[in-house]
């Protein structure tokens, strides 16, 4: 009998201990896992061939990863794997297949002219969207050639 209290309290315990490691989700952000390869902190969305996801982002789309060091570092020893990572995301920067960005963001950056009197004429272009990574899975695949 005791045995078997003691197996509950520790059940109890662990159940309440992994609930306590995941944050909330803010009101402007959503958790998502998405499927990819990783290369640093530069993320490219896949498609894991094991598994139908139920949130999927359009195929090639970069994120940059963000979050606990020791997670990046660990998810940076799988490079050359597909991996699973699972994390917040502000969902403005959702990218959905088939929604594109026009009428969306706009972002007017005032350039100034160089020493020529020129402008410089580089456009950074949109940031990606950024994921701030809470946890990772390594999926049985391999990163297609880069």
């Amino acid at each position: 009998m005791k045995q078997i209290v003691i197996a509950i309290a520790l059940i109890a315990a662990s159940s309440s201990l992994s609930s306590a490691q995941e944050r909330p989700v803010p009101k402007d952000s959503t958790r998502l896992s998405i499927s990819g390869c990783a290369n640093g902190r530069v993320f490219t969305v896949g498609r894991d061939p094991e598994h139908e996801s139920t949130f999927v982002m359009a195929l090639g789309t970069k994120v940059r990863l963000e979050g606990d060091k020791k997670v990046l570092a660990e998810v940076k020893k799988h490079e050359g794997s597909m991996v699973e990572v699972t994390g917040l995301m502000k969902q403005s920067d959702v990218v959905q297949p088939g929604v594109g960005l026009a009428g969306g963001k706009v972002r007017i950056t005032p350039v100034m002219p160089n020493n020529n009197g020129r402008s410089p004429g580089v456009d950074p272009g949109p940031q990606p969207p950024i994921l701030d990574v809470e946890s990772y899975r390594l999926l049985n695949a391999s990163c297609p050639n880069r």
